[in-house]
């Protein structure tokens, strides 16, 4: 005679891995919001106010790295996050390139330009050589791309400039079937190239 086993009901909702792996989210989140409450009654109870202490120690060859992006892009002011690591990028593109983009900043400091075009051309006048410099420069704002390594993506200007109109790729940032309605207009550009023409080379997809 087969005895009778007893088997326990299991709820299968809260023992499934998906479920266990919110209760523990879960767990996490209420551990990190007493933790955070905590911090911010001991600050109430000291009278001080925790803040960000400025960088120290900066390299100023990058500091400089900027000056010149932020001047060839047109922009007061650039992610100096995205610029370090455009610059270490760089700079393994060749043992010339530190020289050279230290020189291309002793341009900059030594005259007064009006715009990136300017500057642009007095730098090729200066010395040819700039202006492989340049482009390496502005691709890496551009296209987020330096010494053929992608250092940025959903943040690189070529998106920044078009942002009005144009989603990056695997992006979606309108609702349901945005790409259905008549995307706005975009005005023709009117500026002329600064640099002399390059070879044109078609990067494989």
């Amino acid at each position: 005679m087969t005895k009778e086993r007893h088997c326990p009901l299991v709820d299968l909702h809260v023992s499934s891995p998906n479920a266990m792996r919110l209760n523990r989210l879960m767990r996490m989140s209420r551990r990190d919001t007493l933790m955070t409450g905590m911090a911010g009654m001991g600050v109430l109870a000291t009278g001080t106010a925790v803040s960000a202490e400025p960088a120290t120690g900066a390299d100023p060859e990058l500091e400089r790295f900027m000056k010149v992006s932020e001047r060839l892009t047109d922009r007061p002011s650039l992610d100096p996050r995205i610029g370090q690591a455009l610059y270490e990028r760089i700079l393994q593109s060749g043992p010339e390139r530190k020289a050279q983009l230290g020189r291309l900043a002793d341009l900059l400091a030594g005259g007064t330009y009006e715009d990136a075009s300017a500057f642009a051309k007095a730098a090729e006048q200066s010395d040819p050589a700039f202006k492989d410099v340049i482009h390496d420069l502005m691709s890496g704002w551009y296209r987020g791309v330096a010494n053929g390594k992608v250092v940025v993506y959903r943040s690189a200007l070529m998106f920044d400039i078009t942002k009005d109109a144009i989603y990056p790729k695997t992006y979606a940032a309108g609702g349901p079937f945005y790409w259905t309605t008549q995307p706005p207009e975009v005005d023709r550009p009117t500026g002329a190239p600064a640099l002399s023409p390059s070879k044109f080379d078609v990067e494989p997809t």
